[in-house]
């Protein structure tokens, strides 16, 4: 249907084989592929960084939440320029989602001043997200005042994998951490998630809420290692399986070169842009030398005349996919509650933000003729 689409896998004989293997092993779930996949990439993450794979990053937030015992009645400070996913976790423990600004309308991170000016006595956690793959650069400021509060950092890395701060990994930041490896993230699994700690015990209660709060997996019992199991405390199951984790091995290999090949795309959008759409606003695009992007997707802000609707039509008719990165909470019937909160950023950007075609396959040519045709749209 689409000649250029929102995004394309990077999927090719290395993965089929990966998947092949694990059929052909007939062990299909919570074996060694998870494990070295959750070694691997404590590696790739440094930083004494303890991974536990899980089912999808909704899951790693969930359990983060549970285990920063966050419950009824307390607060939540989130970003209002993400995904809902943040908002579900919060609301389904019953705890109340906060939500704050971010910096500015080229800088869609969220403004640390307004999340301290929004913490209160009931506030049990902050999620914060590396929005677009770009790290938050003030984010040592934010740990220091989690860390003088008592409260619990939480980092929303869905689309920051492979970006850092200061040679530092995005993840390795807070008290703990979430990865997504949904299909259009830099690292694809088809669904999958990464729960992440430097905090060994929080590492062990991610592993039981994992697993039903057992003591032992399948595969313990299988080979002789254990023959029973205790359950040590309620868990879900929260398990990933062995053929995503053959998939997150043969990706994770490959993702800083396709890092660097977004990059290049990025920059080459960024150019193109400010020769050609004066009027459209890119974001990011003054951060620090300290600061690596994980370039996961490029948003852009158009014009505040433009009917957004009517160039994502028209767009479409050409054959180029575009998205929206996010729609405002207030616009979900659920959400409307939270009308009344106004981030004077966030809704602004919600209302004008159109996310263009970014992945590794995508060409100089391509992204010539999107910005032609957006050229001829909106000028």
């Amino acid at each position: 249907m689409w000649k250029i689409p929102l995004f394309d896998l990077d999927y090719g004989d290395s993965e089929q084989k990966a998947v092949s293997e694990v059929i052909k092993s007939k062990w299909l779930s919570s074996g060694e592929k998870t494990k070295k996949f959750e070694s691997e990439f404590s590696t790739y993450l440094g930083n004494d960084i303890l991974s536990t794979a899980v089912s999808n990053a909704t899951a790693a937030l969930h359990i983060s939440l549970l285990i920063a015992r966050v419950k009824k009645d307390d607060e939540v400070i989130i970003s209002g320029l993400t995904f809902v996913a943040d908002a579900n976790v919060v609301t389904m423990l019953n705890a109340t989602p906060i939500f704050c600004d971010v910096n500015s309308l080229d800088n869609w991170n969220p403004n640390i001043n307004d999340i301290k000016s929004k913490v209160t006595a009931k506030t049990k956690a902050i999620i914060v997200v590396h929005f677009a793959g770009y790290p938050i650069e003030d984010i040592d400021e934010l740990v220091n005042f989690c860390n003088e509060k008592n409260i619990v950092l939480i980092e929303d890395v869905a689309h920051a994998i492979g970006g850092s701060y200061r040679a530092k990994k995005c993840g390795t930041f807070g008290d703990m951490a979430c990865f997504s490896f949904f299909s259009n993230k830099n690292l694809s699994t088809g669904e999958g998630g990464m729960f992440v700690t430097k905090n060994s015990e929080y590492d062990r209660q991610a592993r039981l809420l994992r697993l039903h709060g057992m003591t032992s997996m399948t595969i313990d019992r299988h080979e002789g290692r254990t023959i029973s199991y205790d359950v040590i405390q309620p868990g879900l199951n929260y398990r990933i399986d062995e053929i995503r984790c053959a998939l997150g091995l043969v990706q994770l290999a490959k993702l800083d070169i396709n890092n660097q090949k977004r990059k290049s795309l990025v920059e080459y959008y960024v150019d193109l842009m400010g020769k050609e759409l004066t009027s459209v606003i890119v974001p990011f695009t003054q951060l620090s030398d300290k600061s690596i992007s994980s370039y996961h997707i490029f948003p852009i802000l158009l014009p505040a005349e433009c009917y957004r609707i009517e160039v994502m039509e028209k767009l479409k008719s050409k054959g180029i996919q575009t998205s929206i990165h996010y729609p405002s909470f207030k616009e979900f019937s659920y959400y409307s509650k939270f009308a009344n909160c106004k981030l004077e950023y966030a809704d602004e950007i919600s209302k004008r933000v159109l996310t263009m075609p970014l992945y590794p396959d995508l060409t100089f040519d391509m992204i010539d003729e999107i910005v032609d045709n957006l050229k001829e749209i909106i000028l």
